[in-house]
């Protein structure tokens, strides 16, 4: 009985050994795909953010929702506001000089740049001229905003048509690269 038990038992293990081995055959795309990196996403909801420079306040961000992205080189880290986004800029006694609003924007953290999209609105407090656009870009670093797409700009007797822009943060001066409809001019100077 020993010896039968000794014949059926090598058997045995050799037979319940082929499962495990032929079980343990992974799938490579599988693999792959579980190590591959993920990006991390945080979400925020109703967020209020100021920018400082040299301990002075030079805006403040508002928006219902924001989304962080922890993306990893090549790529940078950005935060998009998918739901709307409401901008105040101060003057250094934060006084408010301009605003902007857009339905979407996104803001890439290493070169300081925000683009800004669909139905952007840009308003000079004081002087009450107003911009409007479809795409914008924001330079933080320069305090400058800048498009190469169709823009509208609205002051109390006139509307400029034009494509392309380039203005200061507060809007209170900006040259269109090419006007698209009819200017108002003293003598020989555009206005």
């Amino acid at each position: 009985m020993k010896g039968l038990l000794r014949y059926l038992i090598v058997p045995a293990a050799l037979l319940i050994s082929c499962f495990f081995v032929s079980s343990c055959e992974n799938d490579i795309k599988e693999v792959n795909d579980l190590l591959k990196k993920q990006t991390g996403i945080e979400e925020a909801l109703d967020v209020t953010s100021y920018m400082s420079q040299q301990g002075k306040v030079k805006a403040k961000l508002r928006s219902p929702f924001m989304l962080r992205y922890q993306a990893d080189p090549p790529d940078s880290p950005y935060v998009e506001f998918p739901r709307t986004l409401h901008v105040d800029f101060y003057d250094d006694s934060t006084k408010i000089e301009s605003t902007v609003d857009a339905l979407y924007a996104r803001y890439r953290e290493y070169e300081n740049k925000v683009l800004l999209r669909d139905s952007v609105v840009v308003i000079n407090i004081e002087k009450g001229d107003t911009l409007k656009t479809n795409e914008l870009w924001w330079d933080q670093n320069t305090e400058e905003f800048y498009t190469d797409k169709p823009v509208r700009i609205y002051q109390k007797d006139k509307t400029i048509f034009g494509k392309g822009l380039k203005a200061k943060q507060d809007f209170s001066s900006y040259d269109i690269f090419y006007i698209t409809g009819i200017v108002l001019t003293k003598g020989n100077e555009l206005e």
